[in-house]
């Protein structure tokens, strides 16, 4: 007999909402100063600027507004977890955006106030349950405003790695749904009950086929902590190098994740 399939894990949109515009300030805040020098320093996604980074960050809210202006898909079609395997296509249109949007915005800090204006007024007027037509298919509000919490810890950690002594601080309910969300879209894409993962104090998941493991010590372990799982996740940091720095422990001969990470790009 199959194992019963697992429910999905439910995101409270209060907390989600509070930890969106909570990290969504972090940044905001610690823009602010960044002189022209800071802004025009190079990051690691390829040509991006940090000034065309933190325009970038402004179109993870950005993108509820413009979805909401698309007409109302007439089911759900798709579910969270599909969405990280799905935005790899759209990185072409999302660079050149974030180009546009840095060009046409100098004063980065009044246009990143008005973003947070809107997307507030856009949550208080729309309930969460309005679908919206995403790269990953029609997801209700509630759930795509989950996959924002990933954009902003990604890319909050992007900034921090290219601005020396920037230290954005992380918040701890958004990095949580980051990490849940990216440790369950593993679990999806290799289902299985052979290996645990482990992101303490947030995730702990079950994947990769194999001897399903019911009681005792788990013979296949992986361990991280939250934010060297989300650049794993988000191909930030190979496995090898994790390995290598010790910043995973992996014991088990299905415990080597290599050949299915990142999930998304």
């Amino acid at each position: 007999m199959p194992p019963a399939r697992k429910r999905p894990r439910a995101y409270d949109p209060a907390r989600t909402r509070a930890a969106v515009l909570a990290q969504f300030g972090n940044v905001r805040s610690a823009v602010r100063g960044l002189t022209p020098e800071q802004l025009a320093l190079p990051t690691r996604l390829g040509e991006w600027s940090v000034r065309e980074l933190v325009a970038h960050v402004g179109m993870a809210l950005t993108a509820v507004d413009r979805l909401l202006g698309e007409p109302e898909p007439v089911r759900q079609d798709d579910r969270l977890l599909d969405w990280p395997f799905a935005i790899a296509a759209d990185a072409d249109a999302i660079a050149g955006t974030a180009r546009r949007l840095a060009a046409e915005h100098p004063d980065l800090d009044a246009h990143l106030a008005e973003v947070e204006r809107r997307f507030t007024e856009r949550l208080d007027t729309h309930s969460g349950s309005r679908l919206l037509p995403t790269s990953a298919g029609a997801l209700p509000l509630a759930d795509y405003v989950v996959t924002r919490t990933v954009e902003l810890v990604v890319h909050t950690d992007d900034l921090n790695a290219a601005v020396p002594g920037l230290d954005i601080p992380y918040d701890r309910q958004a990095l949580a749904a980051a990490t849940r969300l990216l440790a369950d879209a593993l679990a999806v894409k290799a289902p299985g009950g052979s290996t645990e993962v482990r992101i303490p104090p947030y995730a702990v998941v079950q994947c990769v086929e194999g001897p399903r493991h019911t009681r005792g010590t788990p013979p296949n372990v992986v361990e991280t902590e939250p934010l060297t799982w989300v650049r794993l996740a988000t191909g930030r940091l190979t496995w090898k190098d994790a390995l290598d720095a010790a910043k995973v422990s992996a014991s088990g001969e299905r415990a080597d994740l290599g050949a299915l990470l990142p999930l998304l790009s």
